[in-house]
Protein backbone atom coordinates (compact mmCIF):
# COMPACT_ATOMS: atom_id res chain seq x y z
CA UNK A 1 0.00 0.00 0.00
CA UNK A 2 1.44 3.38 -1.01
CA UNK A 3 1.96 6.16 1.48
CA UNK A 4 -0.82 8.25 -0.08
CA UNK A 5 -3.45 5.59 0.56
CA UNK A 6 -2.05 5.10 4.06
CA UNK A 7 -2.49 8.80 4.75
CA UNK A 8 -6.06 8.78 3.42
CA UNK A 9 -6.92 5.76 5.58
CA UNK A 10 -5.28 7.39 8.60
CA UNK A 11 -7.18 10.64 8.00
CA UNK A 12 -10.51 8.81 7.87
CA UNK A 13 -9.74 6.90 11.07
CA UNK A 14 -8.49 9.91 13.01
CA UNK A 15 -11.28 12.21 11.89
CA UNK A 16 -13.91 9.63 12.82
CA UNK A 17 -12.25 9.10 16.19
CA UNK A 18 -12.08 12.83 16.85
CA UNK A 19 -15.78 13.23 16.03
CA UNK A 20 -16.63 10.42 18.47
CA UNK A 21 -14.44 11.94 21.18
CA UNK A 22 -16.02 15.36 20.64
CA UNK A 23 -19.53 13.92 20.81
CA UNK A 24 -18.90 12.34 24.22
CA UNK A 25 -18.19 15.70 25.87
CA UNK A 26 -21.83 16.96 25.90
CA UNK A 27 -23.46 13.51 26.07
CA UNK A 28 -25.81 12.71 28.94
CA UNK A 29 -25.14 9.13 29.92
CA UNK A 30 -21.65 9.00 31.38
CA UNK A 31 -23.03 7.06 34.33
CA UNK A 32 -26.51 5.62 34.69
CA UNK A 33 -28.51 3.82 37.35
CA UNK A 34 -32.09 2.62 37.48
CA UNK A 35 -34.33 2.38 40.54
CA UNK A 36 -36.84 -0.31 39.61
CA UNK A 37 -39.89 -0.41 41.85
CA UNK A 38 -43.34 -0.89 40.50
CA UNK A 39 -44.17 -0.07 36.91
CA UNK A 40 -45.25 3.43 37.83
CA UNK A 41 -42.35 4.43 40.09
CA UNK A 42 -39.45 3.35 37.85
CA UNK A 43 -36.79 6.07 37.72
CA UNK A 44 -33.47 6.43 35.88
CA UNK A 45 -30.60 8.39 37.38
CA UNK A 46 -27.84 9.60 35.11
CA UNK A 47 -25.13 12.23 35.10
CA UNK A 48 -22.25 13.50 32.98
CA UNK A 49 -19.45 16.01 33.36
CA UNK A 50 -21.81 18.97 33.67
CA UNK A 51 -25.00 17.93 35.46
CA UNK A 52 -26.88 15.15 37.22
CA UNK A 53 -30.46 14.22 36.33
CA UNK A 54 -33.30 11.84 37.09
CA UNK A 55 -35.92 10.68 34.60
CA UNK A 56 -39.18 9.08 35.69
CA UNK A 57 -41.31 6.55 33.82
CA UNK A 58 -43.31 9.31 32.11
CA UNK A 59 -40.17 10.68 30.43
CA UNK A 60 -39.93 13.85 32.50
CA UNK A 61 -36.36 14.74 33.50
CA UNK A 62 -35.28 16.89 36.39
CA UNK A 63 -31.68 18.06 36.15
CA UNK A 64 -29.35 19.90 38.46
CA UNK A 65 -26.24 21.57 37.14
CA UNK A 66 -23.07 21.37 39.15
CA UNK A 67 -23.05 24.58 41.18
CA UNK A 68 -19.37 25.52 41.14
CA UNK A 69 -16.28 24.27 39.39
CA UNK A 70 -14.16 24.74 42.51
CA UNK A 71 -16.59 22.67 44.57
CA UNK A 72 -16.51 19.70 42.16
CA UNK A 73 -14.79 16.42 42.82
CA UNK A 74 -11.24 16.23 41.57
CA UNK A 75 -11.93 13.40 39.12
CA UNK A 76 -14.65 15.41 37.35
CA UNK A 77 -12.34 18.39 36.96
CA UNK A 78 -9.58 16.13 35.64
CA UNK A 79 -11.96 14.48 33.16
CA UNK A 80 -13.15 17.86 31.92
CA UNK A 81 -9.60 19.04 31.34
CA UNK A 82 -8.53 15.84 29.57
CA UNK A 83 -11.56 15.74 27.27
CA UNK A 84 -11.30 19.43 26.33
CA UNK A 85 -7.59 18.96 25.65
CA UNK A 86 -8.36 15.96 23.46
CA UNK A 87 -10.91 17.92 21.42
CA UNK A 88 -8.49 20.82 20.88
CA UNK A 89 -5.61 18.53 19.90
CA UNK A 90 -7.80 16.66 17.43
CA UNK A 91 -9.00 19.91 15.85
CA UNK A 92 -5.51 21.27 15.18
CA UNK A 93 -4.21 17.83 14.17
CA UNK A 94 -6.94 17.61 11.51
CA UNK A 95 -5.84 20.93 10.01
CA UNK A 96 -2.16 19.89 9.97
CA UNK A 97 -3.10 16.55 8.43
CA UNK A 98 -4.85 18.28 5.54
CA UNK A 99 -1.77 20.44 4.94
CA UNK A 100 0.73 17.58 5.20
CA UNK A 101 -1.01 14.92 3.14
CA UNK A 102 0.47 14.15 -0.27
CA UNK A 103 -2.90 14.40 -2.00
CA UNK A 104 -3.11 18.12 -1.21
CA UNK A 105 -1.31 20.92 -3.06
CA UNK A 106 -0.22 22.95 -0.04
CA UNK A 107 2.54 22.42 2.48
CA UNK A 108 5.69 22.90 0.39
CA UNK A 109 8.14 20.15 -0.48
CA UNK A 110 7.69 16.48 0.27
CA UNK A 111 10.07 16.68 3.21
CA UNK A 112 8.17 19.58 4.79
CA UNK A 113 4.86 17.81 4.23
CA UNK A 114 6.31 14.69 5.86
CA UNK A 115 7.28 16.68 8.95
CA UNK A 116 3.80 18.22 9.14
CA UNK A 117 2.18 14.79 8.75
CA UNK A 118 4.35 13.38 11.52
CA UNK A 119 3.37 16.27 13.80
CA UNK A 120 -0.33 15.70 13.08
CA UNK A 121 0.06 11.97 13.79
CA UNK A 122 1.67 12.66 17.16
CA UNK A 123 -1.11 15.15 17.96
CA UNK A 124 -3.76 12.57 17.15
CA UNK A 125 -2.01 10.01 19.36
CA UNK A 126 -1.96 12.53 22.23
CA UNK A 127 -5.63 13.27 21.55
CA UNK A 128 -6.49 9.59 21.87
CA UNK A 129 -4.41 9.20 25.02
CA UNK A 130 -6.07 12.19 26.69
CA UNK A 131 -9.56 10.93 25.85
CA UNK A 132 -8.66 7.41 26.92
CA UNK A 133 -7.31 8.68 30.23
CA UNK A 134 -10.39 10.81 30.91
CA UNK A 135 -12.88 8.03 30.19
CA UNK A 136 -10.83 5.48 32.12
CA UNK A 137 -10.56 7.77 35.14
CA UNK A 138 -14.33 8.30 35.20
CA UNK A 139 -14.98 4.58 34.76
CA UNK A 140 -12.52 3.73 37.54
CA UNK A 141 -14.46 5.97 39.94
CA UNK A 142 -17.75 4.27 38.98
CA UNK A 143 -16.43 0.73 39.40
CA UNK A 144 -14.70 1.58 42.68
CA UNK A 145 -17.92 2.90 44.19
CA UNK A 146 -19.99 0.06 42.75
CA UNK A 147 -17.87 -2.74 44.23
CA UNK A 148 -17.22 -0.97 47.54
CA UNK A 149 -19.36 -2.70 50.24
CA UNK A 150 -19.05 0.34 52.51
CA UNK A 151 -20.46 2.77 49.95
CA UNK A 152 -24.20 3.17 50.65
CA UNK A 153 -25.12 6.05 48.31
CA UNK A 154 -26.55 5.72 44.83
CA UNK A 155 -24.40 3.34 42.78
CA UNK A 156 -24.01 3.87 39.06
CA UNK A 157 -22.91 1.80 36.09
CA UNK A 158 -20.92 2.62 32.99
CA UNK A 159 -22.81 4.78 30.53
CA UNK A 160 -22.81 4.75 26.74
CA UNK A 161 -20.64 7.87 26.52
CA UNK A 162 -17.67 6.03 28.04
CA UNK A 163 -17.77 3.27 25.42
CA UNK A 164 -18.06 5.82 22.62
CA UNK A 165 -15.11 7.73 24.07
CA UNK A 166 -13.01 4.57 24.26
CA UNK A 167 -13.83 3.71 20.67
CA UNK A 168 -12.92 7.18 19.44
CA UNK A 169 -9.67 7.11 21.42
CA UNK A 170 -8.61 3.83 19.81
CA UNK A 171 -9.36 5.20 16.34
CA UNK A 172 -7.30 8.33 17.02
CA UNK A 173 -4.32 6.35 18.31
CA UNK A 174 -4.50 3.87 15.43
CA UNK A 175 -4.83 6.57 12.76
CA UNK A 176 -2.06 8.68 14.30
CA UNK A 177 0.28 5.68 14.28
CA UNK A 178 -0.48 5.09 10.59
CA UNK A 179 0.30 8.75 9.91
CA UNK A 180 3.71 8.38 11.57
CA UNK A 181 4.54 5.17 9.68
CA UNK A 182 3.36 6.54 6.32
CA UNK A 183 6.23 9.05 6.14
CA UNK A 184 8.93 6.39 6.47
CA UNK A 185 9.25 6.08 2.68
CA UNK A 186 9.85 9.81 2.29
CA UNK A 187 12.68 9.93 4.82
CA UNK A 188 14.20 6.70 3.45
CA UNK A 189 14.19 8.08 -0.09
CA UNK A 190 15.77 11.39 0.96
CA UNK A 191 18.44 9.55 2.97
CA UNK A 192 19.31 7.28 0.05
CA UNK A 193 19.60 10.26 -2.31
CA UNK A 194 21.90 12.09 0.10
CA UNK A 195 24.03 8.95 0.49
CA UNK A 196 24.30 8.54 -3.29
CA UNK A 197 25.42 12.12 -3.76
CA UNK A 198 28.03 11.74 -1.03
CA UNK A 199 29.48 8.59 -2.60
CA UNK A 200 29.61 10.24 -6.01
CA UNK A 201 31.61 13.21 -4.74
CA UNK A 202 33.97 10.95 -2.82
CA UNK A 203 34.64 8.82 -5.91
CA UNK A 204 35.22 11.92 -8.03
CA UNK A 205 37.77 13.30 -5.57
CA UNK A 206 39.89 10.16 -5.82
CA UNK A 207 40.19 10.23 -9.64
CA UNK A 208 43.85 10.24 -10.51
CA UNK A 209 45.42 12.24 -13.29
CA UNK A 210 47.84 9.44 -14.05
CA UNK A 211 47.29 7.19 -17.07
CA UNK A 212 45.54 3.87 -16.64
CA UNK A 213 47.84 1.29 -15.13
CA UNK A 214 50.10 3.95 -13.58
CA UNK A 215 47.72 5.50 -11.11
CA UNK A 216 49.11 6.39 -7.72
CA UNK A 217 47.32 6.59 -4.43
CA UNK A 218 46.33 10.00 -3.15
CA UNK A 219 48.04 9.38 0.15
CA UNK A 220 51.26 8.14 -1.54
CA UNK A 221 53.94 10.78 -1.30
CA UNK A 222 57.59 10.73 -2.48
CA UNK A 223 60.18 10.06 0.22
CA UNK A 224 61.71 13.17 1.67
CA UNK A 225 65.01 14.36 0.30
CA UNK A 226 67.54 13.91 3.04
CA UNK A 227 70.53 15.08 1.06
CA UNK A 228 70.41 18.58 2.50
CA UNK A 229 70.01 17.29 6.03
CA UNK A 230 72.93 14.91 5.59
CA UNK A 231 75.03 17.79 4.43
CA UNK A 232 74.12 19.84 7.43
CA UNK A 233 75.26 17.10 9.77
CA UNK A 234 78.87 17.14 8.47
CA UNK A 235 80.17 20.47 9.65
CA UNK A 236 83.71 21.48 10.10
CA UNK A 237 84.89 21.70 13.68
CA UNK A 238 85.65 25.41 13.29
CA UNK A 239 82.34 26.38 11.82
CA UNK A 240 81.26 28.27 14.94
CA UNK A 241 84.65 29.83 15.57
Amino acid sequence: MSSMFQEILAFILTTSGWVLVSSTLPMDYWEVSSNDGSVITTSTFWSNLWKTCVTDSTGVSNCRDFPSMLALNAYIQACRGLMITAVCLGFFASIFALVGMKCTKIGGSDKNKAHITCFSGISFILCGLCSLSGCSLYAHRITTEFFDPLFFDQKYELGAALFIGWGGSILCILGGSIFCFSIADTFTKSHSQAKYIYKGTATHSHISSYPRGQAKSVNQRPPPDCSNSSRMQHFDKNVYV
